[in-house]
């Protein structure tokens, strides 16, 4: 949803668009848009006033998102749904006098945006042995975690967090993106059949990460860690498997099979079919009605009557459709 919302984003605007950290962890797809021109900030003050701005996937602290609203001429918050319900559960929970243990990576931008949320309520942890080390937070306590941790990653802090607090309060569902699980599942089904497993992504990808842990616990012989198909070794041998990170543009996946260009052909593993969908962001759906409906009043034609079909657009199309220019 992300990829997608700052490409439209980057077609609307004639000037320079700025986007509040990296929009997903992926290196390629943001030397992608870096040569369409967007500038990739850590501090809102580093935005000109009146520039367009895009808040990236991972969630923002509230703090930044109202400078962002202050100073921008147009502000889209590219948040994940998912991480959007993680915030509202921890604004939920601390105003009814919870005390929060969060399971997240210490500097990650989606951990700190979370934490930001109530930061005098949340208490974070990475591995079951760190609950032992939180001070007494009283009998009300809830747990949330960083969407795109491993499921180990989160059963095992959960666990111990259970036996540590009785009656722990957690979400009826699990806050763990589907993309990331569905991607591990499927490794679980692979790894056994393969010499060596390639995974593409960025090593600042948390979910990528997740996959390389998931791989070396399931005890694969070889991992290979890629960020694009000129990146493998030439000594790859007998049964190669492929995957990839979440953010992972599918045309590079595509290159780096046909890079291996395997003897017997490529065997797809299908661990679910992924249906689930995020419309672009309420400010991103009101622009391109606004631009489309502009258009058309002034080319004289008639107000455009389809609506964009998001949904049948994939982020790698997306990106695909830009190219690379100047902009001042």
């Amino acid at each position: 949803m992300a990829i997608k919302a700052l490409a439209w984003m980057v077609r609307a605007f004639d000037e320079r668009v700025y986007c509040y950290h990296e929009i997903v962890h992926n290196k390629l797809v943001v030397e992608r848009f870096e040569a369409m021109g967007v500038v990739f900030v850590n501090d809102i003050s580093e935005v000109p006033r009146g520039a367009p701005v895009m808040l990236s996937a991972h969630g923002s602290p509230p703090e930044v998102v109202e400078a962002a609203h202050e100073v921008a001429g147009y502000t889209v918050d590219a948040v994940c749904p998912l991480v959007t319900k993680v915030h509202h559960e921890v604004r939920t929970r601390a105003a009814k006098d919870y005390q929060i243990v969060y399971v997240g990576h210490a500097g990650h931008e989606e951990t700190e945006g979370t934490i930001a949320v109530a930061p005098d309520s949340v208490h974070r942890v990475e591995h079951p042995e760190d609950i032992d080390d939180i001070g007494d937070l009283g009998d009300k306590v809830a747990i949330l975690a960083q969407t795109t941790l491993s499921h180990r990653d989160w059963e095992g802090v959960l666990a111990a967090a259970a036996e540590r607090w009785p009656e722990l309060w957690s979400p009826g569902r699990s806050d763990l993106c589907f993309a990331t699980t569905n991607r591990q599942g499927a490794l679980l089904n692979l790894v056994d059949e393969c010499d060596a497993i390639v995974i593409i992504g960025s090593t600042n990808s948390s979910n990528t990460r997740a996959l390389v842990k998931l791989a070396e616990e399931a005890g694969c012989e070889r991992i290979v860690w890629i960020n694009r198909a000129t990146d493998l070794p030439d000594d790859l041998t007998g049964t190669v498997g492929v995957t990839a990170g979440a953010s992972a543009p599918e045309e590079v996946v595509e290159a780096v099979l046909a890079a291996l260009s395997p003897t017997n052909g490529v065997t797809t593993v299908s661990h679910i079919d992924e249906d689930e969908y995020f419309p672009p962001p309420r400010s991103m759906r009101d622009l391109l009605s606004a631009l489309r409906g502009f258009a058309g009043l002034g080319y004289g034609a008639p107000q455009p009557t389809s609506h964009l079909n998001d949904r049948a657009i994939d982020a790698s199309n997306a990106l695909e459709t830009l190219t690379p220019t100047e902009r001042n």
